[in-house]
């Protein structure tokens, strides 16, 4: 067992520009964590999941592709209500299926839960008030409530006016306010289409003014290339159901879209996410999919908006060609991994999404270590000074802590059952230098998911872990035997 030269404290900070990833929807179910982190390498900030919540409809709470399979229908959202995974939650409810179970993985691996949820807006203040105190503890997650909601193809649209949509938002995101003040709430409305004209209002402003001023972060959902007939057409060139937008005038747009939102909320401007982002493979073909990608993040770069909060990769798996995998048709469990994985990868490294990793003053064991969210987590340091490349490198804890550990850019996660974890895959892609000292930063983010009210005043926001032994280290330089 090796020894650590020095212990010291790390803060897990924001990036300059933040990186989510969906994760399920009427597209594909969900794929666990240790998966996408095993194939990621690092987490991402938010993890996006779909639910819908339509308690008083008949079919209520089968998934409604299920409840009407035998329905005819032409288009994805021609279903009674939306073809989301149910929210089991609320009054009738309980808190042991999902999305909850998603929710407890998702943060287990240290990252926090954006949850959008498309919901009957007929719905009494009982059942709003209680999704809001089953969300509480969950920390500082997302919620996007009834999102795309200047379209005409979700349920809410379908059923309530604009107004209606919009007054519904204010009800339920001042409910949210009142029961779970760490949860940011997320409205996804219109955009501003008309770049010509100098004052061009975003789509139905008047209807949705309150709920922008009420929301705590503005959304879009935009797509450089989408086949928005998916997956009831073929999609071919001189077809009428796809989309393609050119960077330049895309980017202009969310920006027109912040700038005027700003103005029209008095001055007051707030944090700017695109919730769904992708450049659809059925239209650009897969092999040319991450370019367009690349040439968006490059726009980010060079333009450095402080307005722009970060956006959402849509998503891991798709049944279609938005995804990161494409679900094997042959078995839903298996993903095949598309050319836009590696440039989807090399975004992850690049320092512009990077959380900031910064660290301090000396600490000692007993240490207590503090998980905020996946942007804000107080944790350990371990200096360790390696004499090259390592052969193994395995760490062992004595405690059934439940940890993320990061070296060398590559991020691991240690459930708390599990003792020993093999580091070995960050040097996998590169080597070591004799007399390079790396450094080992630990976090502890909560071992059920959820944060605990017993733990204090601030238990909604932050979760706190104590590590009283010392892990231990086994590096080798050498094999065993060579062959």
């Amino acid at each position: 067992m090796e020894v650590m030269n020095d212990v010291k404290k790390v803060v897990l900070g924001p990036a300059r520009c933040g990186l989510d990833l969906g994760d399920g929807s009427e597209r594909a179910e969900y794929v666990n964590q240790d998966y996408i982190l095993n194939r990621l390498g690092r987490p991402h900030r938010n993890i996006g999941i779909m639910y819908t919540y339509y308690p008083k409809d008949q079919q209520w709470p089968q998934r409604i592709s299920e409840a009407c399979k035998d329905m005819e229908i032409h288009f994805q959202w021609d279903y009674p209500y939306d073809d989301y995974f149910p929210y089991r939650g609320g009054p009738d409810g309980n808190t042991e299926g999902e999305p909850f179970t998603l929710m407890r993985d998702i943060r287990k691996h240290g990252q926090d839960v954006a949850l959008t949820l498309t919901i009957d807006c007929s719905l009494e203040e009982e059942y709003l008030r209680q999704i809001a105190r089953e969300l509480k503890p969950f920390g500082r997650m997302r919620l996007r409530i009834n999102h795309e909601c200047c379209g005409d193809w979700f349920t809410h649209n379908q059923r309530f006016s604009y107004q209606e949509v919009a007054d519904f938002f204010v009800r339920f995101a001042n409910i949210v306010k009142e029961e779970a003040p760490n949860i940011k709430v997320v409205f996804c409305g219109g955009a501003v289409m008309d770049l010509e004209a100098k004052d061009s209002p975003v789509q139905y402003e008047e209807e949705f003014r309150e709920a922008y001023a009420v929301a705590d972060i503005w959304s879009n959902d935009c797509y450089l290339a989408l086949h928005y007939g998916w997956p009831f057409d073929i999609c071919e060139k001189g077809g009428d159901s796809y989309s393609v937008t050119p960077v330049a005038p895309f980017f202009e747009r969310l920006n027109r879209t912040s700038q005027r939102l700003t103005a029209v909320n008095y001055g007051v401007r707030k944090p700017f996410v695109i919730s769904e982002f992708n450049a659809d493979g059925d239209v650009t073909g897969p092999r040319r999919q991450g370019k367009a990608i690349r040439q968006f993040v490059e726009k980010l770069k060079q333009e450095d908006a402080e307005w722009f909060d970060g956006f959402s990769m849509y998503q891991f798996r798709d049944r279609g060609r938005l995804g990161l995998e494409v679900e094997d048709p042959n078995n839903p469990d298996v993903g095949i991994e598309q050319p836009i994985m590696k440039d989807y990868k090399e975004i992850l490294k690049d320092p512009f999404f990077l959380p900031q990793l910064t660290v301090g003053e000396p600490a000692a064991y007993p240490v207590l270590m503090r998980w905020g969210g996946s942007e804000d987590a107080e944790g350990i340091a371990l200096e360790i000074p390696l004499e090259g490349t390592p052969e193994f490198f395995e760490i062992t804890f004595e405690e059934p802590l439940n940890l993320m550990l990061e070296l060398n850019g590559r991020w691991f996660y240690k459930a708390p059952e599990t003792t020993t974890i093999d580091l070995m895959p960050a040097f996998f892609e590169d080597t070591a230098e004799p007399g390079t000292v790396m450094t080992l930063k630990i976090f502890a983010p909560p071992a059920s998911g959820e944060n605990d009210p017993e733990q204090g005043e601030d238990w909604d926001v932050n979760y706190y872990v104590q590590m009283n032994k010392e892990p231990q280290l086994r590096i080798r330089y050498e094999a065993v035997q060579e062959i």
